[in-house]
Order: C-alpha cells, then structure tokens, then sequence
C-alpha cells in the first residue's frame, strides 16, 4: 500500500509530500519493518505522479518480491532550480544552469533529526542503523552518499544510483578522505548511456571507481554497478532494483 501524507519541513519553512510504501501483511499484523528514505518519492511508486510519467514501479516490484521493508519517498521542490538546491549540500557552477546554493545539509539533518523520529514513532519500523537505510538518484543520489557518510550512526546502508558528481567531485573527495564509517553496504551505479562520449562515459566511471576505492578503505561492503545501455532516467533505476536491494537488505 502506498499513501500520501504532507509534512511540514522546517528547516524551508514549507509543507511537502512524503509517499509512504508498507508491505501487504503490514495492516493486519504487528511486525516490524527495516525503513529505506528516499529522494524524489513522487517517482518512485505511479506514473501518474512521476515527473516525466514514468515510475521506478518500485511498490509493484517490493510486493512481487514479498519484500517486507517501509519505503518513505519524499517529494522534492519543484519549482524551478529548487530542487537542485535542496539536494546539493555543496555550492557549485553549472554552465547550464548556473550557480546552485547548496542546502542539502540543512535538508539531511531534517531527515535525520525530524522525519525518522516521526516515522519511528508513527510506524512499526526497525528503528536501529542496521535496519535503516536511504537512497536517491542523480541529484538525490548524492545526497544519499553525502547522507551516510556524515549520518552513519543512523544509516547502514545507501542505494546511490547514477548520482550526480561531476561539479562537486573535489568536495566530495574530501568528506571521503574525512568519513570514518561502521559496517555498511553502499550500492553505487551509473549507466553506459548516460554519457555524450566515451570520453564522458570514461570520467563517470573513474568518478564511480574512485568513490567505490574511497569507502572500501573505509571499510564498507560496496557494490559498483556499471548498467550496460543504462540511461539517466526511472526506467533504468527500475531495471537496477533487483540488483541493488537484495544487496542492501540481505540478512
């Protein structure tokens, strides 16, 4: 079952959507459940609600599965570069679209701080790390990887697909350097067609590569995952479900 719920988000002063996903023994039953948050909820579950009408199909996939885990997708700003900046924790230039203020950080510690402890106590969830994750694509998975590098007393596991990195690579390089993270599983992808080159395609991966090297010094149990013919968009990530939840939630 997937249902809507709007939530005040303070730190921008401003009410948004949560879509809620709980398993199909959730109504009847007292279990408790493992809880993944993540970014752009509104493309995850229907393609009447995704951005470009095309969903991840992610409840369809988690009942055919008989996946029993809590899905908490929260809906991003859609107004213009808004987005952009909600889901950046860095400052950076784009010759697209120009310079984006970064305030993600302010964003992750509402997660952390305001929307688990709500969730928690709202819910019949796992509520320890080990049992929590968050995930996101492009912008949203940055924000995934930046989340459980500063938040991994709260976040074992990190679903980052085709994350957007280019202009924030040497910020990032440096909270990699600085991170220090307990057990963890961090699932990392990128597609071939994401790319305008193979020059392009060649830098993502080294980015990817890179990142993977990084967090295995660390000490965390990394999947790299190179999507072969994998674009940067819901039908892709779709396809990359039945690889990268099994390994963020295996027993």
């Amino acid at each position: 079952m997937v249902e809507k719920k709007e939530v005040s988000i303070s730190c921008f002063d401003t009410m948004r959507m949560l879509h809620i996903y709980t398993p199909k023994g959730y109504p009847k039953g007292r279990k408790k459940y493992p809880v993944l948050y993540m970014y752009d909820g509104h493309n995850l579950f229907f393609d009447e609600d995704a951005t470009y009408g095309k969903s991840w199909g992610l409840a369809d996939y988690l009942d055919s599965q008989n996946m029993d885990i809590i899905v908490v997708g929260i809906e991003c700003n859609h107004e213009g570069n808004m987005r952009l900046e909600e889901f950046s924790p860095y400052d950076f230039e784009d010759a697209y679209i120009g310079h984006i203020h970064g305030r993600g950080d302010q964003l992750m510690e509402w997660v952390v701080h305001e929307l688990k402890p709500w969730i928690d106590s709202t819910y019949r969830t796992k509520k320890s790390r080990s049992y929590t994750g968050i995930a996101g694509s492009s912008m949203g998975g940055l924000m995934a990887l930046y989340t459980i590098l500063h938040h991994n007393d709260t976040f074992s596991m990190a679903g980052c697909f085709s994350s957007f990195l280019y202009p924030v690579m040497e910020d990032l390089k440096k909270e990699l350097h600085a991170c220090s993270l307990k057990e963890s599983r961090i699932f990392l992808s990128w597609g071939t067609d994401e790319f305008r080159s193979k020059t392009a395609l060649a830098y993502g991966t080294d980015r990817n590569l890179y990142i993977t090297q990084q967090l295995l010094q660390k000490g965390a149990d990394v999947f790299p995952y190179q999507h072969i013919k994998g674009k940067h968009n819901e039908a892709s990530w779709e396809k990359e479900l039945p690889i990268a939840l099994p390994f963020l939630f295996e027993e």
